[in-house]
């Protein structure tokens, strides 16, 4: 289900104060990469992504990627990086950076 605008700017807020949990270098999507994305969005369900990508189109192309392998919805892309959201049915409060950061 897509994320509506009230969510975004939400998930944008809270996204603002994070520090990127996953990179993406020149090696692109290897196996290690895709297994941590789903590590992180199954803990964090916000998470910063920053692509160490010289080119415009390798970087959308790593992001549509990135959503497609990990069930993620892309909620913003700036430059080099980008926030994914995936909801997890049963998340730690501990670690879920939208439960941490709701007011």
């Amino acid at each position: 289900m897509p994320l509506t605008q009230e969510q975004k700017k939400q998930f944008k807020s809270i996204g603002h104060h994070l520090k990127p949990v996953l990179i993406v270098a020149d090696n692109g999507l290897t196996e290690g990469v895709l297994a941590e994305l789903d590590r992180a969005l199954n803990d964090h369900e916000l998470i910063k992504v920053q692509l160490r990508l010289a080119e415009r189109e390798d970087r959308q192309a790593a992001i549509v990627a990135l959503c497609e392998s990990g069930r993620a919805e892309l909620v913003q892309s700036i430059g080099k990086v980008a926030l994914l959201y995936r909801k997890n049915p049963k998340p730690n409060r501990n670690l879920s950076n939208v439960i941490r950061y709701q007011g």
